[in-house]
């Protein structure tokens, strides 16, 4: 088993940090080689794991492969990283934390990333990982959970040790098995709930449940592998884009999906310190803000579907995006348990391609959202099946574009010293940016992240922009988006001392760049 594959010196080239005129700070503190996004991002003591994703494969060197990494012993007081000039730097990481030390790539042992069938044929070997999340077994070890963004998607968990030296080592690899919940379709960013089981995300990317068995949409070819996946049955389109919980991490490792949490494009999900509420973002464009109360601590199987209603705070069309925040309420959706809601998935199984009608609908249509909408449906499935629907229809807001990682520090949360949670927002634009509607803000291509106070109970009232990309120029690529701020904002943590790291995933700089913000 290979323990090592790289330590890479930390970069030595630096700027100074430049505090901002409202007195915050933010810093360049990593790049990652040529055509890769930062993914991962997750802090382990005074360690940063975070994975560079689908990286250019010519770069003729390790670096042309996605990796799964860390940074041991951050030093957090380093200066900030100048952007790479030379090509041998535009090539590799580079971080003033620290050495970057490769722990795993694509396909290492015929395991890491390689997606199989339920029969064990290999489908594909995944260069997308995502979310890291450390489950500790001792003081020195534990298991690394990894998503494999792909679809069908894919978890690994991997054994770590830590050397005194902050050296890591891996030991057994595996994929989780998903068969037991029909596997799974984009595993994207993830987090760990205060109860110490990873949260995965599937991120649907999928508007209109109508196009599912039409052979001509444009991920039919994915819907035939996940078919080859379940061993030839065509995939029920209720079957995905759930929340997916890791129970018994440390041993059985098994997929639970939560139904009542919602289907949509899930990006992230993070749970509040009362071990109930949950914050859920929804990727793609005019989405929704959503929020899940469960009825229990510890056990997100039953609960409360709610939306989020905005109000812009700046009325104005084309408000300046860097600026306007917006006033939060919540819309109730309805009351669901997971086993409910998947006996109502089952009813839509054994549809396939052939039952295809250009034209028609062999789902929930829209009448049914409208019924449902207006108190008439016998059941609340609309809610839980097609929510981001159901949640326009209610009135909720459905306009926002690219809704990326949200996430807390869980221990300033609980204790009130970190009171607030951040939300990327990669891009502003279409129906963001349209004049019409809650959201009515000038375009911003290279993305905004939001703070998002804690009230005492956990409830979110407000959203205001912290960090913004500005002078987006299609005429300066491959940096578009200037190198002073960030472009395209997508894993977000938050730190103990209140900073927040961004991760980047973005065409509009030529090296994606990880990012320390602290207000001043």
């Amino acid at each position: 088993m290979k323990k090592t594959l790289a330590c890479l010196l930390a970069a030595t080239s630096v700027t100074p940090v430049v505090a901002f005129a409202d007195g915050h700070i933010l810093k360049r503190v990593a790049t990652v080689q040529l055509g890769a996004e930062i993914t991962g991002i997750y802090e382990e003591g005074n360690d940063l794991f975070f994975n560079t994703q689908h990286p250019e494969t010519e770069l003729g060197n390790q670096f042309a492969k996605a990796s799964v990494g860390v940074i041991s012993n951050a030093n957090w007081d380093a200066g900030e990283l100048a952007v790479p000039t030379a090509d041998a730097d535009k090539a590799r990481v580079m971080s003033t934390l620290g050495d970057y030390q490769i722990l795993m790539q694509e396909g290492d042992n015929g395991v890491m990333g390689v997606i199989k069938t339920i029969g064990g044929d290999e489908l594909l070997t995944s260069n997308d990982p995502d979310f890291n999340g450390y489950v500790k077994t001792g003081d020195n070890t534990g298991f690394l959970f990894t998503n494999w963004e792909n679809r069908p998607g894919g978890m690994s968990r991997a054994a770590l040790t830590r050397a005194e030296d902050g050296t890591w080592s891996v030991g057994e690899t595996m994929m989780l098995d998903f068969s037991s919940v029909r596997g799974t379709w984009v595993n994207c960013f993830g987090t760990m709930t205060p109860w110490a089981t990873p949260l995965s995300s599937e991120e649907l990317y999928f508007d209109n449940s109508a196009d599912w068995n039409n052979p001509g949409y444009k991920y039919h070819e994915d819907q035939l592998n996940l078919a080859k996946y379940l061993g030839g049955e065509f995939p029920n389109p209720y079957d995905y884009g759930y929340i997916v919980e890791v129970s018994d991490p440390a041993a059985s490792a098994t997929p639970v999906k939560h139904f009542a949490m919602g289907r949509f494009s899930h990006e992230n999900a993070v749970v509040m310190p009362d071990h109930k509420t949950v914050y859920l973002s929804d990727d793609g464009t005019d989405v929704v803000f959503f929020k899940f109360v469960a009825d229990k601590e510890n056990d997100l199987s039953a609960g409360t579907l709610y939306a989020a209603k905005m109000v812009q705070q700046d009325e104005s069309n084309a408000a300046d995006a860097s600026k306007t925040g917006f006033d939060v309420s919540w819309i109730k959706l309805a009351h669901g348990t997971s086993a409910e809601v998947a006996a109502w998935v089952r009813e839509y199984d054994g549809i396939t391609p052939e039952n295809f009608v250009e034209g028609q609908n062999s789902y929930l249509t829209e009448g049914d959202i409208a019924i449902w909408a207006q108190g008439k449906a016998a059941d609340n499935r609309v809610a839980f099946l097609e929510s981001r629907k159901a949640a326009a229809a209610k009135g909720a807001t459905a306009e926002f574009r690219k809704m990326e990682g949200v996430n807390i520090n869980y221990e300033g949360a609980k204790d009130g010293s970190v009171p607030y949670m951040y939300m990327a927002m990669s891009s502003i634009g279409k129906g963001m940016a349209d004049g019409e509607g809650d959201v009515r803000l000038e375009a911003n291509k290279c993305g905004v992240v939001y703070e998002m106070k804690l009230e005492a109970d956990f409830d979110v009232k407000t959203m205001v922009p912290v960090v913004a990309g500005h002078g987006y120029n299609k005429d300066n690529a491959p940096n578009a988006c200037p190198v002073d701020s960030i472009s395209n904002p997508d894993n977000l943590v938050v730190r103990r001392d209140g900073s927040v790291l961004i991760g980047e995933d973005t065409g509009k700089h030529e090296n994606n760049a990880l990012w320390i913000w602290k207000r001043g």
